[in-house]
């Protein structure tokens, strides 16, 4: 019995992220009563190494779920084979005002302008080493920087947060490209680009050599940039040796939604309207990128043959968010079953 199709009419009578909350304190109430079991899908898939980690499988949580990593053990019962937590910033902070999450039922989409609300790394590490005991798949830890940090002083927030992940986390992301920090894309330029991962890169050889332990990172990039931006970050990507690209973040274009109701939210989209953009975005940094830095594809996954399209274009592995709010865990068992 798919019971996320029964309880879905009544969570889509709430605002979302009331709805949001009330799911994610279920999940956490699987994990108190040891019931995860109930939501495993059963369903057993090969093994795929990427970025030197071997995934259970190629189904993955993006970040924006779970920011606060305590409800790890639940959603990983759904049969992901990661769960990226986050994003994560150095000090807690609220995020933008509310209302700041919208639904757009029409095209299966979110808007969302949550703003990196979350409790700090330091008690999110806390939150993760209790909620990850029975998931034993691949951790993700999304990082990003404070709303009141500057550009000019966000390396040192990277920094902070890169360093006390390190330890927990089996791959970290670096968030450059949400929409709902202001001035987080800036950091997308090639040339600040360099700065931050440059330093990063040399932060992780310095971890690497003080722990034994390798942990590799993750640019995640946005779906709304120039070719040519996209394709000099491409370069960069290959001169640096980054561990890997996440594509595609949410986006703020609106195309083909102006009519629909909550279209005119600012913040990003993400869900269906994303799924060709980021795919696009996928194939292009497939036919730039040394072979030897695979890509994350993310946005707009509501279907086998949409996760199918994403590896087609060149993913080696696929997450999703905004399908799983729509489709339930109904989603992960058919990505399982498609056998990617």
């Amino acid at each position: 019995m798919d019971f996320y199709k029964l309880t879905r009419p009544l969570l889509f009578r709430l605002g979302p992220e009331q709805a949001h909350r009330l799911t994610l304190a279920g999940l956490r109430m699987t994990r108190r009563l040891g019931v995860e079991w109930l939501l495993h899908p059963g369903i057993r898939s090969e093994p795929v190494e990427v970025m030197g980690i071997e995934f259970p499988n190629r189904v993955g949580l993006a970040a924006g779920l779970d920011k606060a990593g305590d409800c790890i053990s639940g959603l990983g019962a759904m049969g992901f084979g990661t769960i990226e937590v986050g994003t994560i910033t150095p000090l807690p902070q609220s995020g933008n005002p509310k209302p700041r999450l919208f639904r757009i039922r029409e095209r299966q989409a979110i808007i969302n302008r949550m703003g990196f609300n979350n409790p700090g790394i330091d008690a999110a590490l806390r939150n993760i080493a209790r909620s990850r005991k029975n998931f034993d798949g691949v951790l993700g830890i999304n990082i990003g920087k404070n709303k009141d940090t500057g550009n000019a002083q966000a390396i040192d927030d990277y920094l902070t947060c890169f360093r006390k992940a390190y330890q927990a986390a089996d791959y970290i992301a670096v968030n450059i490209s949400s929409p709902n920090t202001a001035g987080l894309r800036d950091l997308q330029q090639p040339a600040t680009a360099e700065q931050l991962l440059l330093r990063l890169k040399e932060e992780q050889q310095l971890l690497h050599q003080q722990s034994g332990k390798l942990v590799p990172f993750a640019v995640k990039i946005a779906p709304d940039m120039e070719h040519g931006q996209l394709l000099a970050l491409a370069k960069l990507f290959n001169a640096l040796h980054v561990d890997a690209v996440i594509a595609t973040n949410t986006t703020t274009r609106r195309d083909g939604l102006q009519d629909l109701p909550h279209a005119s939210e600012s913040g990003g989209l993400s869900g269906a309207p994303l799924a060709r953009d980021s795919t696009e975005v996928i194939a292009t940094l497939h036919g730039a990128l040394d072979k030897t830095i695979p890509i994350i594809g993310v946005g707009g996954i509501g279907s086998a043959e949409e996760a199918r399209a994403k590896i087609a274009a060149g993913a080696k592995l696929v997450q999703i968010y905004t399908g799983l709010i729509y489709r339930g865990p109904a989603l992960v068992r058919e990505l399982l079953n498609a056998k990617l």
